[in-house]
């Protein structure tokens, strides 16, 4: 009962309303912003709903260790289930994480190939990744080669890939070739997340933001 209505309240939800219902497998996005404004902590809420609603979760980190990252997943976690029966709320997690792989590799040692080479392995040991979020890759050292493979994958393998980009808010040319691209913008008072593309499909403002506390997608 808990893990349902986690999952109908969840933070994603709003996320996908905004993209026009989400991306399908085989379709790419990007977070983008300057540093430090929640791009990880986005990605961590979009694999926490995918974790409860029972899928794999592979997450790669190219700028934090992955003792890091998993202390996204706890204390994320924490803030979306509060106020929820102690015990159960402990054994979903314990359930839930299972289901996550957490990966930190350094970009200037791995590419895309090893990256899919690596997925592949997962799956020939029996981990098929559903969902994959790539944290903290510089895009400026990606190629049109880089993307192809990547996109070649997700439709290989039916999953749908995430990726985060620091900008200094002009954003590479290359990002036009993945099917969404949502934007992080400090105001005064708020994180506003934009929608800036889905697909080829007309886009409707949804006013996305995240919580200055929580770091939680809400609207505004």
């Amino acid at each position: 009962m808990i893990k349902h209505e986690l999952i109908d309240r969840s933070p994603a939800r709003f996320f996908e309303q905004a993209i026009n219902g989400g991306l399908k497998p085989g379709e790419i996005g990007v977070l983008t912003s300057i540093k430090g404004l929640g791009k990880t902590s986005v990605l961590v809420q979009l694999g926490l709903d995918r974790l409860l609603q029972g899928k794999q979760v592979v997450h790669v980190s190219f700028n934090q260790q992955s003792d890091f990252v998993m202390s996204w997943y706890e204390d994320i976690f924490a803030e979306i289930s509060k106020r929820k029966n102690a015990k159960e709320v402990n054994d979903i997690k314990n359930e839930i994480m299972k289901k996550r792989v957490v990966l930190n590799f350094n970009q200037d040692n791995i590419g895309a190939s090893q990256i899919v080479k690596t997925l592949k392995a997962l799956a020939t040991g029996g981990i098929s990744t559903d969902y994959l979020y790539i944290d903290g890759l510089d895009f400026s050292k990606v190629t049109n080669e880089n993307i192809a493979t990547f996109k070649e994958y997700a439709k290989e393998a039916k999953l749908t890939i995430w990726f985060s980009c620091n900008t200094d808010g002009k954003l590479p040319a290359i990002l036009d070739k993945l099917d969404a691209i949502v934007t992080l913008e400090q105001k005064p008072d708020v994180i506003e997340m934009n929608v800036a593309k889905v697909r080829g499909e007309a886009i409707t403002d949804r006013n996305l933001k995240l919580d200055s506390k929580t770091l939680l997608i809400s609207l505004k």
